[in-house]
């Protein structure tokens, strides 16, 4: 996992919890908290931090994944050139096509290493959207937020529900409706 995802965390828990509980949930989790953006890492430190993150907070692991991946969103919304044609999205749907099309085509040009979520699309209309998220990190809830902050970026409403496809969660199936 791309070391980006680890500072955007840190810097999340620490500007709604305070240095005092990151420093806390580092102990936690025996991390040092060193990452560079462009280094990678295990997944697993990620879902170690997030766990002692919820004992700490007593709030949900998957509702804390839910949040990072909204305000994560921004972040990576900012880091793509304005060249690129996922810039030029106007709505959710395009912009999430656009990902498996573009962003994760080009971590793995910069990342030979990278091993991105996958998107299946299943079926598409102007108000629905059907797809499979298949990542062995099954961080399907960080994916979650990602949309719901797409869809602020884009001021669409939309409702999602989520539907585990394989029993450890690597295959989810996404059923968004555009309101």
């Amino acid at each position: 996992m791309k070391g980006i995802i680890f500072t955007e965390f840190m810097e999340l828990v620490e500007d709604k919890f305070g240095l005092e509980v990151l420093d806390e949930v580092l102990e936690m989790s025996g991390d040092e908290g060193i990452y560079t953006a462009v280094g990678s890492y295990d997944h697993n430190d990620l879902v170690k931090l997030i766990v002692n993150l919820s004992k700490k907070t007593k709030i949900d692991p998957a509702t804390l994944q839910q949040v990072f991946g909204q305000t994560v969103f921004k972040t990576l919304l900012a880091s793509i050139p304005e060249t690129a044609s996922i810039g030029q999205s106007h709505s959710t749907f395009q912009f999430i096509r656009h990902v498996e099309d573009y962003i994760h085509v080009e971590v793995k040009k910069l990342y030979s290493d990278a091993q991105p979520p996958k998107f299946y699309f299943i079926s598409e209309t102007e108000t629905e959207m059907v797809m499979d998220y298949q990542s062995a990190r099954c961080m399907s809830n960080v994916c979650l937020g990602l949309i719901e902050g797409c869809a602020t970026h884009f001021g669409e409403t939309i409702t999602v529900d989520m539907s585990p496809q394989s029993d450890d969660s690597s295959l989810v199936r996404f059923h968004l409706t555009l309101a």
